[in-house]
């Protein structure tokens, strides 16, 4: 089986969230332009029940799933690797035909009771069948993240969502006469092909590249492996734990901001719509640089556990450098970008610049989440993903504290709620950083923070000319694209300057290991 350097197959994970995050607009554009308000307010109100479900169906498997193969692969124990493969399996198995007739059974409650409209029962029960599709298919995604190989992943990323845009417009266009429910159910089901076309391309280049069958001994490997279920559940449950916290947060943040802003005497209609920009306008601008940080993360699990299963101390701590390095490079551009110009980027993408006090504040504080994540993959590949769920809780309380005592009072509003954003991200980043020093001694080098705050520093200042030329031309769009091209070009020549990326590391990309 190939098997990719860290950067390659972070790279590979990059490009493939490149291209999926482009095919997932043209999918929301589609589904809009098609359905409506009405029908896109069914969509999304589904959303949220499927990814839970999916949260709870996953156990954190996959994470851990790709630590323990990249240990035994390490060791060189196929045996291993079977057992972990045959009790993911079983799990999730088991797991998913739990919550699949649970989420059944439940649909009219939490279409009728939870979400107030009957009609979301028809995307519910449409999208119940992916429940055992994306179980397998996380078991695939660990064991080839283990193997450190990323292309069948990325891959199947692409495939799924060429498949979506395809069968939406056609799910939808059929049942859309029937009523706009039934075409929101049609939306769901394009999911679930999606889904189960790229199951089965990596079912197809398991069975290519497997080294091993699964078939023969299955009850015997089974028996036999009570010791990889507590490995696997170490892992795996903690990771659970902070994706659940994640999804608690974001359920329940918006009923602390609505009662917040309400003692704060701020309208219903008023609160609705700052949160509304805050969260629809600028948020999504702020995490557009997480696929990268994400891609980084997925890659750098089994890297580290493969050093860590070698005892190279050396190497893990040069790992998480390497990725806080390429993590800080890719969003220090996107916050001295949105800080500089949040009024034009605002106005070009919603027709509105009101939200762009909350994204000139926030940017530079959410530079600090895109080496979040890489923090925290180190540390689940360290086996400390308890800790990192109990930072992630803690950020999460302090956030609801700052939140409720800030949005509540008039002087601050809808701006504490931006605040306590910012002090969530900041306190979680620096609890890891914390939780790595204590445990491995990791910290980051003087020279490497003198590095940052240079680029930071050196492409505010070019940014700020550029701006200023922006102000004294006729603004439009062409300028505006021109000049952030430019900015990216200069920042470009900047990472080399100051070696944010090194001659080592580009003879990794397979493009210019040509020409070296």
């Amino acid at each position: 089986m190939t098997k990719q350097t860290f950067l390659q197959g972070a790279l590979i994970l990059i490009f493939a969230g490149m291209i999926t995050r482009f095919l997932g607009f043209i999918n929301r554009l589609v589904v809009a332009r098609m359905m409506g308000e009405e029908g896109v307010g069914l969509y999304m109100m589904a959303l949220p029940t499927l990814f839970l479900v999916m949260t709870l169906t996953q156990l954190g498997l996959p994470v851990a799933i790709a630590k323990r193969v990249a240990e035994a692969e390490a060791n060189n124990d196929q045996v291993k690797i079977k057992k972990i493969l045959i009790v993911s399996l079983i799990i999730t198995g088991i797991s998913s035909i739990v919550f699949t007739i649970g989420m059944v059974l439940a649909a009219p409650f939490i279409a009728t009771t939870l979400l107030t409209d009957d009609r979301t029962l028809f995307p519910l029960l449409a999208i119940s069948p992916i429940v055992p599709i994306v179980a397998i298919s996380s078991v695939l995604r660990g064991y080839f993240q283990g193997k450190q190989n990323m292309k069948p992943q990325s891959y199947a990323q692409v495939i799924e969502q060429i498949v979506r845009i395809t069968c939406v417009a056609i799910f939808i266009n059929l049942l859309l006469p029937f009523g706009v429910e039934y075409a929101a159910a049609g939306a769901m089901f394009s999911i679930i092909l999606g889904e189960f076309v790229s199951l089965l391309y990596m079912i197809n280049r398991f069975k290519r590249k497997r080294t091993m069958r699964i078939r023969p001994r299955f009850f015997a490997y089974l028996n036999s492996s009570k010791d990889t279920v507590k490995e696997l559940f170490s892992i795996a449950l903690p990771s659970t734990g902070s994706r659940l916290i994640s999804s608690f947060s974001n359920f329940l943040e918006p009923i602390l901001v609505a009662q917040s802003l309400a003692i704060a005497g701020i309208s219903t209609s008023m609160a609705t719509k700052q949160y509304g920009e805050l969260t629809g306008y600028v948020l999504p601008l702020l995490f557009l640089p997480t696929f990268i940080t994400q891609s980084l993360s997925i890659a750098l699990v089994p890297s580290i556990s493969e050093a860590a299963a070698n005892r190279d101390r050396k190497l893990i701590h040069y790992r998480i450098h390497q990725s806080i390095r390429i993590s800080f490079a890719s969003g220090a551009i996107a916050t001295i970008v949105l800080s500089l110009f949040a009024v034009p980027i605002l106005t070009y993408m919603y027709g509105t610049g009101n939200a762009s006090r909350f994204l000139t504040f926030m940017a530079p504080f959410f530079i600090l989440l895109y080496i979040q994540a890489p923090l925290q993959a180190a540390l689940q590949a360290l086996d400390l993903a308890k800790p990192a769920m109990w930072n992630s809780l803690i950020g999460a309380g302090c956030k609801f504290i700052v939140l409720v005592f800030l949005a509540s009072n008039a002087k601050f509003g809808i701006m504490g709620v931006a605040v306590a954003m910012s002090v969530g991200v900041v306190l979680v980043t620096l609890l890891h950083l914390v939780a790595l020093q204590k445990e491995i001694g990791f910290f980051l080098p003087f020279k490497d923070i003198s590095k940052m705050i240079a680029l930071i520093f050196m492409t505010w200042g070019m940014g700020s000319i550029f701006k200023n030329l922006y102000e004294n031309m006729n603004p439009n769009i062409i300028i505006f694209i021109l000049l952030l091209f430019l900015l990216t070009c200069v920042y470009i020549v900047f990472l080399f300057l100051l070696r944010f990326i090194t001659k080592e590391e580009l003879k990794q990309i397979p493009i210019i290991q040509k020409f070296v």
